[in-house]
Parts: structure tokens; sequence; C-alpha cells
């Protein structure tokens, strides 16, 4: 018998934290050498009342971000990695200097591939944005 939660985000939170616990040790199993971010437009430099450190080492840097509705965050830069969506939201980004913005809505669980940038986002919907983001030091 398959015992179904009463609650469908719970659900779909569980899955997500469980598909980032196993993408995490994915990317530690495949990181072979460190780097650091040291560049001025670092995320955690540019916006930091958006971004935490939960966890660090030598070969990842997974990072909590929370992007409150109506804002648009500075330009920044992120290390390419994996991230997993924890809300429901819309955003809107584009990659810089010359990138147009582009849309993107985000369900509770879905997982994306991004790849080292300078880039913008905007938050334009109606709820909080919220992602755990697993950066690659290599």
């Amino acid at each position: 018998m398959r015992i179904v939660p009463r609650n469908a985000k719970v659900a779909k939170t569980a899955k997500a934290i469980v598909f980032l616990t196993l993408a995490l040790a994915m990317v530690l199993v495949w990181a072979r050498r460190s780097s650091s971010q040291t560049d001025d437009l670092d995320v955690l430099k540019v916006i930091p009342e958006n971004y935490t450190v939960i966890l660090e080492n030598q070969f990842v840097r997974v990072l909590e971000a929370h992007i409150p509705p109506g804002t648009e965050e500075k330009p920044h830069r992120h290390l390419k990695g994996v991230s997993v969506c924890l809300t429901e939201y819309t955003l809107e980004s584009r990659i810089l200097p010359d990138g147009q913005w582009v849309r993107n809505d985000r369900r509770i669980g879905t997982t994306y591939w991004s790849d080292a940038s300078l880039h913008q986002v905007r938050n334009v919907g109606t709820t909080m944005s919220h992602t755990i983001r697993i950066e690659l030091k290599y």
C-alpha cells in the first residue's frame, strides 16, 4: 500500500529535498579541483541580503536564495551549477551585457542547470522565490 501525503505541496517539497541531497552527493563525487569565487560581482558580495551560504568546501558552494516579489537584483555572477526550486515563483532574467529578458515560471521541485554567467534577475511574480543552488568550484 502506498501512503500519500495529505498536502501535495509538502510531497513536492520533500521530493525536491531528496533530489537536492542526491544532486549534492553526485557533485561531490564528480568534483575534481578547487577554485574560488573572488570576483567583486560575486552574488554574495553584491546581494548578501538575498543569498546565504549553507555549505562550502573545496568542491562546491551551496547557496540558499530568497528573492522577494517585485524586486530586481543588481548584476552579479554565479559559478556553474544546479538549482532546485522550493517555492513557486516567476522570474525574468538576462545574461549581461546584452541579453534579452527571459521569463521563467518555476514550480516546486523544478531543477535546472546554469552555466557560469554575469546576469540580472527580477522577481515579477507575487510570491517569494526560494531556491537552493549548488555551485561547482572547478
